[in-house]
């Protein structure tokens, strides 16, 4: 994927703001690059742990925040017409579009809603609770919905684990990188996101009561997805961080320049993916 430039023309109005109160919603022009960008950095990962916990034909899937339809796919390939997929979020325009049995599209707040169903075989969230404002009654609404034996595998970012854009910090343009992904922490975190979420999910699991409980962390950087996703989430936020004095449209654009410039090494935060049983 090519990050593309972006003009004022591309600014949505500075007064704008995100329905339901989350700074990347999910139905702007943006947030399907930024789907197809955490699909190339982290499916692989994913991918990876959800093999480890024994995927396979006739299971019982919820995938929590579904987003994106990369996991979704894959899992309905796994689990085959003898499984089902139920597949959740507070907007499923993107999922339900390409939705076929064995998945189920379904509209649902993990942080507020009951689940939609019990005795899965396995559960799995990615990028999901570090939003939720409830993120407790989150992650209990998962592991009550896991039958005994079912599996558990959260994958959530941790921010303030890795701050910087750019770790390599050496000239202006790592140094505004660096101070517009402050920026975007900070709104984050005024939106109630948890920067420090992902390092405390092996600790929650196991107060949870899930057994066997491990977890690692991948840390992404350098790729043209790193790139990809860096230019689709500051043209998505690009008003609020206009409104809230955090950069300027022509700071924007310069920043915009320089990742479509390739001369940049970028970095995401880490992701730190989690995993246990339920007993």
């Amino acid at each position: 994927m090519t990050p593309s430039d972006s003009t004022p023309s591309d600014a949505p109005p500075h007064d704008s703001t995100p329905s339901d109160g989350y700074l990347l919603d999910n139905r702007q022009d943006e947030a399907g690059q930024r789907f197809d960008a955490f699909a190339t950095l982290f499916d692989p990962t994913t991918f990876r742990h959800l093999e480890g916990l024994g995927i396979g034909p006739g299971l019982r899937c919820w995938e929590v925040g579904a987003g994106g339809t990369s996991v979704v796919s894959w899992l309905a390939e796994k689990v085959g017409p003898t499984g089902t997929v139920v597949a959740t979020d507070i907007d499923i325009s993107r999922v339900a579009a390409a939705a076929r049995p064995p998945v189920e599209a379904r509209v649902h707040d993990v942080g507020a809603d009951e689940p939609p169903g019990q005795g899965f075989d396995l559960v799995h969230a990615r990028l999901v609770l570090v939003h939720v404002p409830d993120r407790e009654r989150a992650l209990r609404s998962m592991v009550e919905a896991l039958r005994p034996g079912g599996r558990l595998l959260i994958e959530d970012a941790d921010p303030a684990l890795q701050p910087l854009l750019c770790p390599d910090e050496h000239s202006p343009a790592q140094q505004l990188a660096n101070r517009l992904r402050h920026g975007f922490r900070k709104l984050l975190a005024d939106r109630g996101a948890d920067l420090s979420y992902g390092r405390k999910l092996p600790r929650l699991l196991r107060e949870a009561g899930l057994r066997d409980v491990r977890a690692d962390a991948f840390f992404p950087m350098t790729s043209p997805a790193c790139a990809a996703l860096e230019s689709a989430t500051v043209r998505q936020i690009r008003g609020q961080l206009v409104a809230a004095g955090i950069a300027t449209d022509e700071e924007i654009d310069r920043h915009l320049s320089h990742i479509a410039s390739g001369s940049m090494d970028l970095a995401t935060a880490p992701m730190i993916s989690a995993w246990g049983w339920k007993a």
